[in-house]
């Protein structure tokens, strides 16, 4: 896909300008011409400047401004309310300029008659591809205020698991860091003090100490490959990240790693369970809900035993069945899955366990801090332990030098 600048005219003789993404020359201006605009000029020749300002406005656009954004449709459709007139009510009271913009721009595509999907479409960056597709649906089966409120709904769990890991982490974090500054600050500024003074009282010094000194000095010398180091590791992580077995191996750590696991495994389940829930809820068939999921987990382990399963569906084993094959499911999700197959009420089942397993990440974030505490305790009383003996040695030698005089 490229990216080309264009200059227009709409059907009631105004200029516009813009930027749209297209195979080609060719291709972009049949598209603009769909939306019934008489092209000027297009250029594929962009100021770099425009993709830098594309990503900002972008990241201004927050999960809670478009839960806002889906809510207030759905409840002004529901009520009756134009869909031009509702979007141009919800632009007029946004306080987000850049969300103003998108909505301003998704109301004129719709007077040009495109629809709605397409025109969030043309957005995916802002609009999650659930989003979309939840639409889509609406708008095919006639429930779109429906549609509307149950992306607002899995849009506002995906918050709420967003937040739960973010509180999750913030502690391990915050101890990591504090430690390896205080392990820093004592190898660099403390430690080359206090061994000048021992060395100039001409004191022999243990092989402890003398560990310490290497350590100290190569901390001074050195100390720039602490910063270099994390960036070092995520380049690696992102290079490895292009193949597949790279992935599979990233992924496979994270899901091994002690303490993180926990945050890690459940999250995916939630994810999945809510995934699940939100796509049947809408009405499409499971084998393509299945399809659609495994490409949005993120995690390559789940991606490959999601897919592993909708393989085995269309060709007729049970979802369970199929998820019994797969170590990476619990019993838990199985046996749910199983039921919902049984009493037809798969929905409510991935309702339930995506909750359960918010739940989970919910205590998890709770306790993290209390499985943490023991273990960052424990690693700095060894290190000082470690640097205070190193430095008690010598001078407990010369002390005893000095009582024996």
């Amino acid at each position: 896909m490229n990216n080309y600048a264009y200059q227009a005219v709409d059907t009631s003789g105004r200029q516009v300008q813009g930027n749209i993404e297209a195979d080609s020359v060719e291709t972009a201006t049949s598209d603009l011409s769909g939306r019934g605009l008489y092209v000027l000029e297009i250029d594929s020749k962009i100021s770099p400047l425009t993709d830098v300002k594309k990503w900002f406005r972008q990241g201004k656009i927050k999960r809670i401004d478009l839960i806002d954004l889906a809510n207030n449709l759905s409840v002004m459709v529901g009520a009756g309310i134009p869909l031009l007139t509702s979007l141009g009510d919800i632009a007029t009271a946004t306080s987000n300029p850049a969300l103003q913009a998108i909505i301003h721009d998704i109301r004129q595509n719709i007077e040009r008659g495109s629809g709605f999907a397409e025109v969030l479409e043309r957005h995916k960056g802002i609009f999650p591809n659930v989003f979309i597709r939840l639409v889509r649906v609406g708008e095919e089966t006639g429930r779109f205020e429906k549609s509307l409120a149950d992306a607002a709904e899995h849009l506002q769990r995906m918050e709420d698991l967003s937040s739960t890991i973010k509180r999750a982490l913030i502690y391990p974090i915050f101890a990591i860091v504090t430690t390896l500054g205080a392990l820093a600050f004592w190898m660099i500024y403390v430690l080359p003090k206090i061994i000048e003074t021992l060395i100039g009282m001409g004191v022999k010094l243990p092989l402890l100490t003398r560990v310490l000194i290497v350590s100290s000095h190569l901390s001074q010398r050195f100390w720039y490959l602490g910063l270099l180091l994390p960036v070092l590791l995520f380049v690696i992580i992102k290079l490895m990240k292009r193949t597949d077995r790279g992935r599979y191996l990233v992924d496979l750590l994270k899901l091994k790693f002690p303490i993180y696991k926990l945050i890690e495994y459940n999250q995916l389940l939630a994810l999945f369970a809510e995934q699940m829930r939100i796509l049947i809820v809408s009405g499409l068939t499971v084998d393509r809900t299945l399809g659609i999921i495994s490409d949005l987990m993120g995690n390559e382990i789940f991606r490959r035993a999601i897919a592993a399963v909708r393989d085995e569906i269309t060709y007729g084993s049970t979802i369970a069945e199929a998820m019994r094959r797969q170590p990476i499911f619990p019993p838990l999700l199985i046996r749910m899955v199983s039921i919902g197959e049984a009493s037809g009420t798969l929905d409510n089942q991935f309702s339930f366990l995506a909750t359960h397993y918010l739940k989970k990440l919910d205590d998890i974030s709770e306790k993290l801090g209390k499985i943490i505490e023991p273990l960052v305790v424990t690693a700095v009383g060894m290190l000082f332990a470690v640097i205070i003996a190193g430095l008690l040695l010598p001078i407990y030698d010369l002390v005893a030098k000095v009582g024996k005089g």
